[in-house]
C-alpha cells in the first residue's frame, strides 16, 4: 500500500476527484466520524496536494453524522504528547492540526460542507472551515470544547465570528449549547437547510452551478469576499478594481474574436 493510501486509510478520509470537483469524505460511521490527529494529517495532505483543476471541494461524512468531533479515545494520547513538549513544540503541533482545516479557505476553489446529524467540536469547526454550508434538517451544531476545559483551536473561533458575529459566537463557544438546523439558518451559520434525503442532490446542484460560472471570475469574487471584512472600504474598492481590470480585458478579447 502506498504511503498516501495508508495515510488516508488511517485518517478514515476518502478523496475522489472528478470533473473539477474534489469530494472529501469522513469514513468512520461507527464512531459518527469522530476525528483523530490522523484525520487532521490526512486532511492537511489533501489540501497540500489538491490538483489545480479542482474548482469545488465538497466535505461530507458517511453514516448518521457529519462528524461528532474529536474521538474521546484519542484525547488522552494527544494530551500526553502536548504535555511532554516545550511550548514551541506544542504550538507547532497544534499548527499542524490546524492545517487540516485552513486549506478549505483557499480561494482557488469554493468549498462546501454537506452537514447532517452531528457537527460537534472539531466537526463543527470542519464545517465552518468551508466557504458554504448546506445543512440537513436533522443537523445539530455545537462547540463543545468548553465542556472539556478547552477552547476551539482549529480555526473555529474566527470562522464562527465571521458567520454570526462576536456576541453570538461567544455565547455558542462559552456555553457549548447545541444549535439545530432551523436556528443555524436564522443566525447565518448555514446557507440553506434541506430535507435529509435531499442533501446530496442539493450539494451536487450547487457544485454544478458553481462550475458553470467562468473560472477566473469565480476565483476573483472568492478572493474579494475573503478580504471584505478585514479591509477598509477604500482598500476593498481598490481590490475590486484590481480584480475587475483583467476580467474586462479578457471579455474584450473574447468580444473581438467573436
Amino acid at each position: 500500500m502506498a504511503a498516501v493510501d495508508l495515510l488516508l486509510e488511517e485518517g478514515h478520509v476518502g478523496l475522489d476527484v472528478e470533473a473539477g470537483i474534489a469530494t472529501v469524505t469522513l469514513h468512520r460511521p461507527a464512531q459518527l466520524n469522530a476525528q483523530t490527529d490522523k484525520t487532521w494529517e490526512a486532511l492537511a495532505w489533501i489540501g497540500e496536494n489538491l490538483d489545480d483543476t479542482v474548482r469545488v471541494v465538497i466535505v461530507k461524512g458517511v453514516g448518521r453524522s457529519f462528524s461528532a468531533g474529536l474521538d474521546r479515545e484519542a484525547m488522552p494520547g494527544i494530551l500526553e504528547l502536548i504535555a511532554g513538549e516545550t511550548d514551541t513544540q506544542a504550538l507547532e503541533r497544534i499548527r499542524s492540526y490546524q492545517k487540516g482545516f485552513s486549506w478549505l479557505a483557499d480561494t482557488q476553489f469554493v468549498s462546501i460542507a454537506a452537514v447532517h446529524g452531528h457537527a460537534i467540536g472539531a466537526g463543527f469547526q470542519l464545517a465552518l472551515a468551508c466557504d458554504l454550508v448546506i445543512a440537513a434538517t436533522d443537523s445539530q451544531f455545537a462547540m463543545r470544547e468548553i465542556t472539556w476545559g478547552m477552547v476551539p483551536d482549529l480555526g473555529g473561533t474566527s470562522r464562527l465570528t465571521q458567520a454570526v458575529g462576536a456576541r453570538r459566537a461567544l455565547e455558542l463557544c462559552a456555553t457549548g449549547r447545541a444549535v439545530g438546523a432551523k436556528e443555524a439558518w436564522e443566525i447565518g451559520l448555514v446557507n440553506t437547510v434541506v430535507d435529509t434525503a435531499d442533501l446530496s442532490d442539493a450539494v451536487n446542484a450547487l457544485a454544478q452551478e458553481l462550475l458553470s460560472r467562468p473560472a477566473e471570475a469565480l476565483r476573483a469574487v472568492t478572493r474579494l469576499i475573503s478580504t471584505a471584512a478585514s479591509l477598509t472600504s477604500s482598500d476593498q474598492r481598490l481590490r475590486e478594481r484590481s480584480e475587475q481590470v483583467p476580467l474586462l480585458r479578457e471579455l474584450n478579447k473574447q468580444t473581438e474574436s467573436d
